[in-house]
């Protein structure tokens, strides 16, 4: 039964807070509150409601009473309905309101007794206690269900679930609030002393920790219940004395729950900023600090939540931290490197947020400068992630400005070198660093060292300048008598007592003198004898001094010099010799004391303004200088940052661009240099990389500022010229792409900027040729998006561009020629539409053709560029491109005859009297060999588009209007009701338009072969002039004309295959033998198309292709790898053992010829086994003795050739095949080369066997150092990692090479050999084994597997009777394309009703072949 204790009885008891709920049911000590029943479930709701209207009735007292209710809930909790425990944590909930109201008043009141006193204690402790308890349930039971319910989250048993339990997210928060408003009243004084015991703050504490533990209590949505209990436990630490218990818990909290790391730092910060309680924050980070290196190894994720809250407490509360720093300080050298970025980064927002600014104390810089020069130790970190976030940090402290102006060069040259650092995380960060410091440098604007080297040098001579005069005006430093004295004043008072103490040696000593007395002063005055005596001072001889002091007086008892020594003291000596060295005291002279007092003041003024002034200088040198440093770093930074842009890490390319466009935003010098390179990355592959490019553009160019639109139209324009300024063919193709894509994205500023481009390239603004030549380019952009912003004023760009001053600017026309260009549809070609020509006689046609007349005569070195796009022009836009370009070249060819007469008949009118007419008339040939040039180039040029014309234009012109007769006849076809049944399966099978498109190439094939170059046929007269030409570089030695010659005779050679084998030997031999290196190059780009035209005709001639990689031109070597990687990896070139002098450009002194050798190798890796089948090839070329290469640079090649073979079994293949080599290898030299290549290898345990097997074919080698290093380097690779089995296999071989190359491989063998004599008397006494039909001994020296014997070996030797044939690496891809072509050759011929068709269509196109005769 309830025992109900009546009002006196109440105040007889204590209510102790048990330690374990279920003590209170224990019998206590005397006068402890013991529970006296624990009620059944049943009887619960009966007594909830006794509880209820006791509370309405009593008050909060009531708890007293009714305790033993909550009790039994709790003791019943897992066994009680969800509505009782509602009714009861909301009845406690009200309790603990009650109290808080009551309190104050009682609290307040000094006539409270002590058993009221008694009674209001055990009320709140009661209610406090059994609160807490029902919370912790009620959380656990929470928590618990939340796990029970995730998987099936939203079904119907979920919500029902959720239905049976109590809301206890929603019930959390009054339950924190009742506590905190009870808890921050001063209820300490109801304990005795207002001493609190322990437990009842044990009770509230643990209860909010356990809160804490809710894995969602850090959620956005648990903000008030998280704040709630941070600021109840800020009341507990502050009034209840719990700050060591906290201190303790956050770094259990810590150590447990990960998640919890930011709520501790906030929970801190919180109780050390609104509570006052700042000594936490030194508990907590001694209690960090003073974990060890094990500790921390051992408890894993308590690491990371240690870093986590370090770092957010240091962005909470650093000026706090700065004390008890130092405690953090030894993790620095810990090997957890999470602690040791957490320590960073509070040494970073201390520099931030405290250690910042101008006003520091001298502890402040002292703690700020040991604080950086931590971090600049941690820059060099073992560890990637610490130096990725001490750049982080750095980048912080920048963006902040809170890094001294003296440290930005040392920073910036630290952020520098990380650029260089294994690490992709810790180079993105260097680069964002570097990006900070460029945005916030305290320099100039426009960093440029070679614009800061001129100034600098001319500040640096007037500071020097400065300097010399204030030296010339410094007065002579003169050390003064009375300084001197001071400073000798010691040491000769102690000898002049020493002389002057009775019985001294000094006594016998003058004693010993009086006999040559008289003779001093006989010779001496008293004067040289005081000067003698201030030398002896002079020289520190104090001892002389003294002693002829001493005696001066009875040598001159009357002078007024030696008067005081009439009894020798230590004083009157003193006195003597100060007034002999100094001198008597006087005042300054007169002439000093009666100068004005105005020339001191201005003398003092005039040298106080020069020493100002120096101090000026000095410090604008000094900043000169650390701008110069600076800049340079920046230029530095940008050089290898540039590089970044095509590494294969997209977010370290992502990284660079962002670098680049803010290099570029600031003005930094050479900053367009990034922004040009990255412009090739519009074309990449990679989505993100090609986004950020056009993102970068779009910032820099397509976003202009300006307050009006034609403003920014305005600064639109001059940015994008500056960009074209200068620019290659490729930059400006990749900037089409980004223009084009604003032109098509229809911005407001579109009209104003295609208006303001047409201002300035008709000469309305005052632009320099460059931008007007840029603005053309830009209209030609803009017209890929919209056709009529040029063919709407194409009147326009002929007037200006191409009219009757076209020959003062032919770039000008050339690039107007180019904009014409963008209105074609020679890019996009529509298969229905028929395509888009303008009439032959049309005003842009003559214009051309006029400009290219007038130039061919002419010695401008423009004309070219501007000639071949115009032909270019004709033949894209004209009706009759063949006709137009027909009568420019008889027009040409006739100014030229003109020229050349004229030139004749001036030297004949001239005659032979006039002998000083010599220059004139060479000067008259050069023009005649320029013109010549011009006009082969001309025809060259016209061969090669009429031969693009027949294929692409006149061809696909062809095959439309061929579809759409096709598609009348269906229809025709369709209407009848009857049809052959051949026919329909022919235009089933497609047979039809098949033949009829090869009957139409084969027409267009035979017309190039026969016709084209026919002896009657224009362009085939100017064949025997370039053969002419070409095949005399003496006679016709003009680099133009000689250039341009062979130029046109390989244009010519593209047309028909039987006049590329009649001059192919002679265009080699200009190869081979042309003295300039363009003409070289030319040739090589023109045998590369021809070897893609006629791949049968030039395959034999492939080595004199390779012949060209070791060209002493660096221009036709760069040329020549960039034709052939192009044929070989198109397939077009077989590749076979020429390869090798590929290889060896890996080691050109050009650093572009070397890259572009390794991307070659880089592109053959990817074809299968193509590098594999090539290396025993490359090596026997490379180690030939007649090639003489070194054997560094053998290994350098080889070095890298080998890092392509990755496969176990090509390793396996090449270790025999290698060791087969050493059988016919006959130099010392290709042994080691051999053996070096070998251990190149990444051998594999297959391979390591192979090589022991193989042991016969090197064993006579070991000898040489040279085979025997690299051997013993593979076995030392082999024992790494290695199996034991493996181990002593590769221990037994390194003895066996040692053996062998210590004492030679006859030794070794006869000692072997000796072994076994008793065993092979004991084999012959055996009966021997027949032996099996076929099978047949290998011979002696010869290894297991003689197959790799048949390869090509270093010096290949002679055959017996039958060399083996050389196996060739051929791919799939030629053989196909040569089967191909045998059955093209095999096509039947063209009916003669089809040929009249084609050649009508021919004729309506323009293409007249009678119209070049």
């Amino acid at each position: 039964m309830k025992v109900f204790f009546p009002p006196s009885s109440l105040a007889m008891w204590d209510f102790i807070v048990p330690v374990c709920i279920g003590d209170l049911v224990k019998t206590g000590g005397i006068n402890q509150y013991v529970v006296q029943d624990v009620l059944s479930p049943k009887q619960l709701p009966t007594h909830l409601h006794s509880f209820r209207t006791a509370l309405r009735s009593q008050g909060p007292l009531c708890i007293l009473e009714h305790f033993d209710t909550a009790y039994s809930i709790l003791q019943r909790f897992n066994a009680v309905d969800t509505s009782v425990k509602e009714d009861i944590l909301e009845l406690l909930v009200q309790v603990v309101n009650g109290l808080s109201v009551s309190l104050p008043s009682l609290l307040l009141s000094t006539s409270l007794s002590a058993v009221d006193r008694k009674q209001q204690l055990n009320a709140v402790k009661m209610a406090v206690f059994m609160l807490c308890k029902l919370s912790e349930h009620l959380e656990s039971d929470s928590y618990r269900q939340s796990i029970v319910t995730a998987p099936s989250k939203g079904s119907k048993k979920a919500r029902a679930a959720n239905e049976d339990h109590i809301q206890w997210d929603t019930e959390r928060q009054p339950v924190l609030q009742a506590l905190m408003q009870l808890l921050q009243l001063d209820i300490r004084t109801l304990w005795s002393l207002s001493l609190v015991e322990e437990e009842f703050v044990s009770c509230v504490t643990c209860c909010c920790y356990k809160l804490l533990e809710n894995p969602n209590i850090s959620l956005v949505k648990s903000k008030p219940s998280r704040d709630a209990i941070i600021h109840l436990l800020g009341v507990m630490v502050k009034k209840y004395n719990h700050l060591l218990g906290a201190s303790v818990k956050v770094i259990q909290l810590l150590q447990h729950f990960e998640q919890l790391s930011s709520v501790c730092a906030q929970a801190v910060s919180i109780w050390s900023m609104e509570y006052g309680i700042k000594a936490i924050v030194g508990e907590v980070m001694r209690e960090i600090g003073q974990k060890s290196s094990e500790e921390l190894s051992r408890e894993g994720s308590g690491v990371k939540a240690f870093s986590c809250f370090l770092s957010e407490l240091s962005t909470l509360v650093p000026d706090t931290m700065i004390p008890n720093i130092s405690v953090l300080l030894t993790h620095l050298e810990g090997e957890s490197y999470s602690m040791r970025i957490a320590v960073c980064e509070v040494l970073g927002e201390v520099l931030i947020r405290v250690l910042t600014g101008d006003g520091l104390s001298d502890s402040g810089r002292a703690d700020r400068d040991r604080f950086l020069d931590t971090l600049q130790e941690h820059l060099h970190d073992i560890n990637s992630h610490v130096r990725a976030r001490v750049l982080q940090v750095y980048t912080r402290i920048v963006n902040s400005k809170a890094l001294p102006l003296c440290r930005y060069s040392e920073v910036m040259g630290l952020a520098v070198g990380r650029l260089m650092d294994k690490s992709i995380n810790v180079v993105k960060n260097a680069i964002q660093l570097l990006a900070a410091f460029i945005a916030h440098n305290p320099y100039s604007c426009k960093l440029s060292s070679a614009d800061l080297k001129k100034p600098l040098e001319k500040e640096i001579a007037k500071l020097k300048e400065m300097r010399d005069k204030g030296k010339e005006k410094a007065p002579v430093a003169v050390i003064k008598a009375g300084e001197l004295w001071e400073a000798m004043e010691p040491e000769l008072l102690q000898t002049a007592r020493a002389e002057l103490e009775p019985g001294s040696e000094g006594e016998r000593d003058r004693g010993e003198e009086e006999g040559g007395q008289m003779d001093i002063e006989m010779e001496e005055t008293d004067r040289a004898t005081a000067v003698k005596m201030a030398q002896f001072l002079r020289v520190n001889k104090y001892r002389q001094a003294v002693r002829l002091c001493v005696r001066a007086h009875s040598a001159f008892p009357h002078s007024a010099l030696f008067s005081a020594l009439s009894t020798p003291t230590t004083e009157s000596v003193m006195d003597t010799l100060a007034l002999l060295f100094k001198g008597p005291e006087q005042d300054p002279p007169q002439a000093e004391e009666e100068q004005p007092p105005a020339q001191h003041e201005e003398g003092g003024a005039k040298d106080g303004e020069d020493e100002s002034e120096l101090k000026k200088q000095e410090m604008l040198v000094q900043y000169l200088r650390d701008t110069e440093g600076f800049a340079l770093q920046v230029e530095k930074a940008i050089a290898i940052i540039n590089a970044m842009l095509y590494w294969k890490t997209t977010s370290v390319v992502q990284e660079a661009v962002q670098f680049c466009v803010t290099v570029c935003e600031f003005s930094v010098a050479n900053s367009l240099s990034g922004v040009r390179r990255m412009l090739p990355l519009v074309w990449s592959t990679d989505a993100a990389v090609k986004e950020a490019v056009v993102q970068a553009y779009r910032r820099l160019y397509l976003n202009p500022q300006g307050d009006s639109t034609r403003a920014k139209a305005q600064t639109l324009v001059d940015s994008l010229s500056e960009l074209m300024v200068d620019a290659s063919l490729g930059t400006i193709q990749c900037l089409e792409e980004i223009v084009q894509e604003f032109f098509s994205s229809g911005s407001s500023l579109q009209s104003s900027v295609i208006q303001v481009l047409w201002e300035r390239f008709s000469g309305k603004q005052e632009i320099s040729a460059l931008h007007r030549r840029a603005a053309v380019l830009l209209l030609g952009m803009a017209a890929r998006a919209e056709r009529e912003v040029v063919l709407s004023n194409l009147e326009t760009l002929c007037s200006v561009a191409l009219g009757e001053k076209v020959t003062e600017d032919f770039l000008l026309a050339r690039d107007t020629v180019i904009t014409i260009s963008s209105i074609t549809n020679h890019n996009k070609p529509s298969k229905n539409a028929p395509p888009f020509r303008l009439l032959q006689d049309h005003q842009l046609f003559t214009c051309l053709t006029q400009a290219i007349a007038e130039g061919v005569v002419m010695a401008d070195p423009h004309w070219q560029s501007f000639m071949e796009q115009a032909i270019r022009l004709i033949y894209f836009l004209a009706e009759s491109p063949d006709q137009l370009c027909s009568s420019l070249l008889q027009r040409c060819s006739r100014l030229l005859l003109d020229q050349i007469s004229e030139g004749g008949e001036g030297s004949k009118d001239c005659g032979p009297s006039q002998g000083g007419s010599q220059d004139d008339e060479e000067q008259g040939e050069q023009v005649s060999c320029v013109s010549l040039a011009q006009l082969l180039s001309l025809c060259g040029c016209v061969a090669f588009w009429q031969v693009s014309h027949l294929e692409r234009s006149v061809s696909m012109e062809l095959r439309r209007r061929r579809g759409e007769m096709e598609e009348k006849d269906a229809t025709g076809r369709s209407s009848k009701a009857k049809a052959s049944n051949e026919s329909c399966v022919e235009e089933e099978l497609g047979l039809v338009g098949a033949s009829a498109e090869d009957t139409e190439a084969e027409l267009i094939r035979k017309i190039c072969e026969t016709e084209l170059l026919a002896d009657e046929n224009l362009l085939g007269a100017f064949v025997p002039l370039l053969v002419k030409v070409c095949s005399s570089p003496g006679r016709y030695s003009h680099p133009q004309l000689t250039t341009s010659a062979c130029l046109a005779l390989a244009q010519f050679m593209m047309i028909s295959p039987s006049v590329c084998e009649e001059n192919i030997r002679l265009l080699f031999t200009v190869l081979e033998r042309a003295s300039l290196p363009v003409v070289r190059a030319n040739t090589i780009i023109a045998l590369g198309d021809l070897t893609v035209r006629f791949p049968n005709i030039l395959e034999p001639w492939t080595q004199n292709l390779y012949a060209r990689l070791g060209d002493e031109s660096s221009s036709v070597r760069q040329t020549a790898v960039t034709v052939l990687t192009q044929l070989v990896l198109k397939d077009v070139l077989k590749v076979k053992g020429q390869v090798s002098e590929v290889a060896v450009l890996l080691i050109d002194p050009q650093p572009h010829i070397a890259s572009l050798a390794l991307n070659f190798f880089n592109e053959l890796a990817s074809k299968d086994n193509a590098i594999y089948n090539l290396l025993p090839d490359i090596i026997s070329r490379l180690s030939d003795p007649e090639r003489g290469m070194k054997e560094e640079d053998f290994h350098t090649i080889m070095k890298q050739l080998f890092s392509y073979i990755t496969k176990e079994k090509q390793t396996e293949s090449l270790v025999e095949k290698l060791c087969q080599r050493f059988r016919t290898a006959k130099t010392d030299r290709q042994w080691c080369d051999l053996a070096v290549s070998l251990s190149l290898l990444s051998m594999c345990e297959r391979g390591f066997k192979r090589l022991q097997e193989c042991w016969e074919c090197y064993s006579d080698k070991l000898t040489e150092t040279g085979v025997y290093q690299p051997l013993l380097s593979i076995i030392a690779r082999v024992r790494r990692g290695a199996k034991p089995l493996l181990k002593s296999q590769a221990d037994d071989f390194e003895k066996k090479l040692t053996a062998v190359h210590t004492k030679g491989l006859e030794n070794v063998e006869s000692g072997e050999t000796e072994e076994q004599t008793e065993g092979g008397e004991a084999e012959r006494m055996r009966t021997p084994r027949p032996l099996i039909k076929g099978s047949r001994r290998a011979p002696r020296g010869k290894g297991k597997n003689s197959t790799s014997c048949q390869d090509s070996d270093l010096v290949t030797p002679k055959a017996r009777r039958r060399p083996p044939r050389k196996t060739q690496i051929t791919f799939s891809s030629d053989e196909e394309e040569e089967e191909e072509e045998e059955e093209e050759d095999g096509e039947a011929e063209l009916s003669s009703c089809f040929v009249s068709d084609i050649c009508s269509v021919c004729i309506s196109v323009g293409l007249t072949f009678s119209s070049l005769l």
